[in-house]
Parts: C-alpha cells; sequence; structure tokens
C-alpha cells in the first residue's frame, strides 16, 4: 500500500500539562508520512519546553502571539502539505494506529473525501467517560439536534480544505462546526464506527466555560442555512431530530459503557 501523507495540526496556549501526552499520540504512531505542525500562543508555563523535546520530529512548529485558536489553525494549515489533514487540541489525544487506519480507509474508498470515527470522553486525568458511539450524517439531525461531529476524529483530503476557504476566522467556539457543513455542502460525510480519539472534557475546557458564546456561534452558522425560522416549527423540527437521533444511537448500541483497560 502506498501510504497517503497525513498532516495533524496542533494548536495550544498554556496546555503544557496535557501537551506532552498529546505529541506523544501522534508521534508515537509512528505513521511513514506524517507531517506534524505544532503551533503555540506565546505559551508561558513550560509548553515550549515540551515542544522543544520533540522538535526534530516536527515538520514545523513556533510560539508566537496569535488572535486566538481558530487563527492558530488557519496558520497551521497554511503549511501543511499532506494530503490528508486533520487537528488535534493540545488536550486531546489520538487513539494508537488511528492514523494508519484512516489512511486505509481513504485508499480503499478512493471516493471519499471526509470521514469521521467515533471517540471516548476522558476527564482531566485520562480516566473514561463514555464512549461517543455516532451514526452516519444526517443534515436535518445535525441542523436541528447539535454537531455531533467529534472533531479530533475527523479527517478529510486537502483540496476539500482548499475547495471550501478553509477555517472561517470568525468563529472561535464552533469553528470545527463551521467547517463541517461546508464540507457537507459539497460532498458526502463518511462515518465509520472505529473509535480514532479521546476527548477531554473538564470543567476548564473553553467549549464548558464559555458555553454561552459557543451557543451563540452555533445559532449563527444555522441560520445561515435555515433563515429565520418561526420558533414553534424550530422546536418542533428539535424534538422530530432528537427522537430520529436516540433512537439511531440506541440501535447501535451507542450508549453502552466503555471498557476499562
Amino acid at each position: 500500500m502506498r501510504w497517503p501523507s497525513i498532516s495533524v495540526v496542533t494548536c495550544s496556549y498554556n496546555q503544557a500539562r496535557f501537551l506532552d501526552a498529546a505529541m506523544r499520540s501522534v508521534l508515537e504512531q509512528r505513521y511513514p508520512r506524517l507531517e506534524y505542525i505544532v503551533i503555540d500562543g506565546a505559551s508561558t508555563d513550560g509548553s515550549v519546553d515540551v515542544i522543544r523535546r520533540y522538535a526534530n520530529e516536527l515538520a514545523y512548529w513556533a510560539s508566537e502571539p496569535d488572535g486566538g485558536q481558530t487563527d492558530a489553525l488557519i496558520k497551521g494549515f497554511a503549511r501543511a502539505t499532506g494530503d490528508i489533514q486533520c487537528w488535534m487540541n493540545s488536550d486531546d489525544l489520538l487513539e494508537p494506529g488511528s492514523l494508519h487506519e484512516v489512511a486505509r480507509f481513504f485508499e480503499t474508498h478512493p471516493q471519499a473525501r471526509v470521514v469521521y470515527g467515533d471517540a471516548t470522553w476522558i476527564d482531566a486525568n485520562g480516566r473514561p467517560l463514555k464512549r461517543k458511539r455516532e451514526h452516519g450524517f444526517s443534515r436535518f439531525v445535525w441542523m436541528y439536534d447539535h454537531n455531533y461531529i467529534p472533531q479530533p476524529s475527523t479527517f478529510w483530503r486537502r483540496d476539500l480544505y482548499e475547495e471550501v476557504g478553509g477555517l472561517d476566522p470568525r468563529f472561535d467556539y464552533s469553528m470545527d462546526a463551521d467547517l463541517w457543513i461546508r464540507f457537507a455542502q459539497v460532498t458526502a460525510m463518511y462515518h465509520t464506527n472505529r473509535v480514532w480519539s479521546r476527548e477531554r472534557i473538564y470543567p476548564e475546557q473553553k467549549n464548558q466555560r464559555w458555553r454561552t458564546r459557543c451557543d451563540a456561534e452555533d445559532l449563527l452558522i444555522r441560520r445561515r442555512y435555515l433563515g429565520d425560522e418561526r420558533p414553534w416549527s424550530r422546536r418542533a423540527k428539535a424534538l422530530v431530530a432528537k427522537g430520529m437521533r436516540v433512537t439511531w444511537k440506541m440501535a447501535l448500541g451507542s450508549y453502552r459503557p466503555p471498557r476499562e483497560g
């Protein structure tokens, strides 16, 4: 098999307590054509020392002031040359072997331009909370329930990212949701039930601390496509979408607790 090149971008700001594990989860994959890019926002907590520890294994890294997470990611992807791309936040982890599995998926599904897998939610100490078993993409469910696509388990072809114009700097919390729905406007969203990442859920997490702002950005994205739909209609469709999602996930056994170990 000819391994496609894969670019992984990690952005970080004062996340030294998680950064080492995050970087090792990428580098220890030993993927043969990995391009790993780390963009740090001028951290002052020892993050730069962590990055320097692995500098000779990185395609590029920088530590400098930036305009926030989305700005840092845009900088990273501007340097990315891989056939396949993804980003992994500095508090998340890739599952062992995930990059090889992603490569095989794209090689055996040449028509696919984007795919998302499943994820495991973990706490600040790395303990599993639950497995996020997902279902196939439904635009209706996505629009009227919530963005259920696990960001660190999502991979795409570089030409797709370029076609839709990349990440939108206007979004600081829901930049992934905005990118996914623009992907879905031009191509099929594939799903596989393989667990490709571990997402850390903890009170200090950005989207937990600023939930109201995140929700406001989500609403802005949906209004772009749905317009100013009447509240009663939106609520009714939201109930239908929620029912569809719960039924779908129950049929897939998505609510079983994760196995330890």
